[in-house]
């Protein structure tokens, strides 16, 4: 069995090495393959840079990653290195995708936008089990945290069919004797941030302003849980 390992944030993410090694301790041959650059917010975007109609593709260790894992780094969107991997783009067709882990949530209707859901998403579409990983900060302390969660977590995905849809999980960062167990909830009304948008002023330009949200608003849906 073949896992691909990707993300959004890139290939400089050390959240990349956690989920080969949960890959690699369930029996499976890794490769990672990430963007070569952050691609958060890409959604499942096939957007991808091409060099004389190819691809760009350089290999490029992971930071933490085992040495005996290949490893690359894609100028392109998270969707479409697991659009890539589906036609064997880096080596055989995989059997399951790891996406993240992501640094910060992936929850609420805001899934949509995110490129490490939307990594998992291309994957389904393609009839490949597929989870997203995330933790729930910009500066991760307990990445381990979210191995262990990911790893109690691909027995289940392992039971599902494929095309079942993503799985997406959202950790806390704290120690693992900490957490409570995993609960499924549905997904918010909302994201992490609300953004808001001022009219056109005199200079013609439409204003976005970004502010974070009360999870608790919806104390019951995955926002308010993590």
């Amino acid at each position: 069995m073949r896992a691909l390992v990707t993300n959004d944030d890139g290939i400089d993410s050390p959240g990349l090495a956690v989920l080969a090694q949960v890959a690699a301790a369930a029996g499976y041959e890794v490769v990672v393959a990430a963007p070569a650059t952050e691609y958060s917010g890409a959604s499942a975007s096939l957007f991808g840079i091409e060099r004389d109609g190819r691809v760009v593709v350089e290999p490029r260790r992971a930071p933490g990653l085992a040495d005996d894992v290949e490893s690359y780094a894609v100028a392109a969107a998270p969707a479409l290195i697991t659009f890539l991997a589906a036609y064997e783009g880096f080596g055989p067709r995989p059997d399951l995708v790891l996406s993240g882990v992501n640094r910060g949530p992936n929850t609420g209707n805001a899934v949509i936008h995110s490129g490490t859901v939307g990594a998992a998403t291309s994957a389904v579409t393609h009839g490949i089990r597929a989870m997203a990983v995330s933790i729930i900060t910009a500066h991760p302390e307990h990445w381990a945290t979210a191995g262990v969660v990911a790893s109690h977590a691909l027995g289940w995905l392992e039971a599902r069919e494929p095309r079942a849809g993503v799985l997406n999980l959202n950790v806390p960062d704290l120690p693992a004797h900490r957490l409570r167990g995993i609960r499924v909830a549905p997904l918010a009304d909302f994201g992490a941030v609300e953004a808001r948008i001022d009219r056109p002023g005199a200079d013609g330009a439409v204003r976005v302003r970004y502010a974070e949200l009360d999870p608790t608003a919806d104390a019951g849906s995955d926002a308010g849980l993590a």
